[in-house]
């Protein structure tokens, strides 16, 4: 099967979100969400220096910082709370002819930090590229987001490697980039474990981390 680039208006409805495409819309309520210090203190956007406190310099900085053209550009949305946007997330990077795409560029409100929104999110978006033909997919992070890390070991991502100064961060320093993948032979346990992770306690609820 040939890979091929999942339809970007398409909502993926999960158990604890809905994906639907980003608009100018949401931005608004996204700025709510995400347009934190501490998002971007973690590394998001290229770290503290992108932070904007103005909605308008931060949707400015959004419209460079985000894919719009060459990725699928999602809101994410609490099921519970009819569809409250609690962040963003993208698959991109498409290789149709090595069949490979990128999960990255993904934020979300510290209130659901903690929660099942991430593992939720990831189940969608996994289960979206491998029907559509991809063979691998990549999840990536600066090597000092010690979150975004955990978070992408505890999904069971493998981790491939370190690129020393592959870009700049906003600040001018150079960033080293942590690769991990999964491939479509690793999809039913990764499948799995989402699927445990959503059934615990811990991950039916929208917990802020601590």
């Amino acid at each position: 099967m040939a890979a091929y680039r999942p339809d970007p208006q398409a909502c993926l409805e999960g158990t604890v979100v809905v994906l639907r495409e980003l608009t100018e819309n949401d931005l608004p309520a996204l700025f709510t969400a995400i347009g934190r210090p501490e998002i971007f203190a973690g590394g998001w956007g290229g770290g503290m220096g992108a932070y904007r406190e103005d909605f308008g310099q931060w949707s400015e900085f959004l419209w460079q910082w985000l894919p719009w053209q060459q990725g699928n550009v999602y809101a994410v949305c609490l099921r519970s709370s009819g569809g409250t946007v609690v962040g963003t997330t993208t698959l991109g990077d498409f290789d149709l002819r090595n069949e490979s795409a990128h999960i990255g560029w993904t934020a979300y409100s510290p209130d659901v930090w903690g929660s099942g929104v991430n593992a939720d999110a990831k189940r969608l978006l996994l289960g979206t590229a491998f029907t559509h033909g991809f063979e691998r997919i990549r999840l990536q992070t600066d090597v000092l987001n010690v979150r975004s890390r955990a978070a992408i070991e505890r999904i069971g991502a493998q981790e491939e490697g370190v690129l020393r100064h592959v870009q700049r961060r906003a600040d001018g320093s150079w960033r080293d980039t942590v690769i991990y993948s999964i491939l479509r032979e690793e999809w039913p346990h990764v499948r799995t474990v989402l699927h445990k992770r959503l059934a615990a306690p811990s991950d039916r609820g929208y917990i802020p981390s601590p």
